[in-house]
């Protein structure tokens, strides 16, 4: 037998066999009756001396144990594969599992029981009955898992089970292969609008470097088939002895850091609707967002690790660059650091770009850290979530110790230079965008008042 996996492609797969004793342990409750009405009748009948009384022991005892010898020795040659479409979902997206079985012998099959293992998060287990399969016959059963949880999820490994025609004995027989569902955070669409500290022509996310500030400045190179002789730099071609060119513009992405602060004593409580799970689906959508503006962006969370990249370069031109950020995001979790330093550590100073933040509780010390970090990037968004609107205690008021209330957050990272908005539960991530953009520059009096009412305005 084998059983597929991957994205459509068959995989060989081992089953799992076990011996006589494995197969004894399958008996039903019908076959374990039977083998003890049979020992019970061979005991009776050697104390009262019954021969007949023997025989039919001995016949209801045989029965279950035939049935757990033949079915032991049953080798169907079954064929199998796993197909998910997709094999990458949104948080609360289906995805559709479709299984094919195909029975490769020369002989049918008898009815059959298939099981594939998913998590409880995914849904039931599901279950199918095959009647007879022919010979070369082929068999597709489909299912859909959905889950409100980021995370990556193991489906399979398939299991099949058998069952004798008398009900006696079942034996399940599982294979080695298995597939992963990954469930990334939601992303929500922004306004294409434009951030302080973005580059000329957002929409585009580049920047040109001029290649000719003068007729000293040139920096030539070798001429190549195709290009433009208008282009030929006839001084440094005299002086090189070869036809020289002038370089064309450079375009260069602009760039940008999505922080995100994964604190655990950041962020308080647990579940779908939590500070912590906005916070991810907020910084894939911000990512994703940019990276669609052509944006060179990387992840980088409090403890110092990037994404992509330990530098954050490399692989952010490709089309892959946002599915391996929320494959990341899809198994983030909180960590145990108790400060940003990790953080700060980790940005080059003053070579970032544009720095867009999600911070969870601050206490007065981590605030300065944060106010430090503004000097290391060239402009800087901050979206601050207020955890008493997440979880508010006893009258409404829920201060940790040592934390200050999100507005005193807000005022601090204002003075600082950032541009800085209060997030309450229920407020919208593209309104707080579009805040962002139109305060981006405000004084910190105005945009902490105008950040304030946008925040508590859900």
């Amino acid at each position: 037998m084998s059983d597929g996996g991957g994205l459509g492609a068959e995989q060989e797969g081992t089953p799992e066999r076990g011996g006589l004793r494995a197969a004894l342990g399958g008996l039903t409750t019908r076959g374990r009756s039977f083998l003890a009405a049979g020992v019970a009748a061979a005991v009776c009948s050697l104390l009262l001396g019954q021969a007949d009384l023997l025989r039919v022991g001995l016949l209801l005892a045989a029965l279950p144990l035939v049935c757990v010898l033949v079915l032991h020795r049953t080798r169907y040659r079954v064929a199998g594969s796993r197909t998910l479409s997709p094999a990458r979902v949104p948080a609360a997206a289906e995805s559709r599992v479709r299984l094919v079985i195909e029975n490769v012998s020369r002989l049918p099959t008898g009815v059959l029981m298939l099981q594939d293992r998913v998590p409880y998060v995914l849904g039931p287990r599901p279950r199918f009955v095959l009647d007879r399969v022919e010979a070369g016959g082929r068999r597709e059963v489909s299912y859909r898992v959905r889950s409100d949880l980021r995370g990556r999820y193991p489906l399979g490994p398939l299991q099949l089970r058998l069952s004798d025609p008398f009900g006696m004995c079942e034996l399940t027989r599982s294979f080695s292969v298995a597939d992963t569902l990954t469930v990334v955070p939601r992303t929500e669409p922004l306004p294409p609008v434009r951030l302080a500290g973005g580059a000329p022509g957002y929409g585009e996310g580049r920047q040109r470097s001029p290649a000719l500030a003068g007729e000293d400045d040139v920096i030539p190179r070798g001429y190549r088939h195709g290009d433009d002789l208008r282009r030929v730099h006839w001084r440094s071609t005299a002086r090189y002895g070869e036809l020289m060119v002038r370089r064309e513009e450079q375009p260069q992405k602009a760039r940008c850091t999505v922080l995100l602060d994964t604190r655990a004593a950041a962020h308080q409580g647990a579940g779908p609707d939590s500070a912590f799970e906005w916070a991810i689906t907020a910084a894939a959508s911000v990512a994703v967002h940019l990276l669609e503006r052509g944006f060179s962006v990387r992840l980088l969370t409090d403890t110092g690790a990037s994404v992509p990249g330990p530098d954050g370069t490399g692989g952010t031109e490709s089309a892959d660059a946002a599915g391996l950020m929320l494959d990341t995001l899809a198994v983030l979790e909180h960590s145990e650091e108790t400060g940003l330093s990790g953080a700060y550590d980790a940005l080059r100073g003053g070579n970032e770009g544009l720095l867009v933040a999600f911070f969870g509780d601050l206490d007065e010390e981590q605030a300065a850290v944060v106010g430090r970090i503004r000097q290391r990037c060239g402009a800087a968004v901050a979206f601050v979530l207020d955890g008493d609107s997440w979880l508010p205690g006893p009258g409404g008021i829920r201060f940790s110790a040592g934390q200050m209330p999100v507005d005193e957050r807000v005022l601090m990272l204002h003075k600082a230079g950032w541009t800085a908005l209060p997030v309450a539960y229920g407020t919208t991530l593209p309104e707080l965008w579009r805040c962002a953009a139109d305060h981006a520059g405000a004084g910190p009096d105005r945009a902490a008042q105008s950040g304030a009412a946008a925040g508590g305005g859900a």
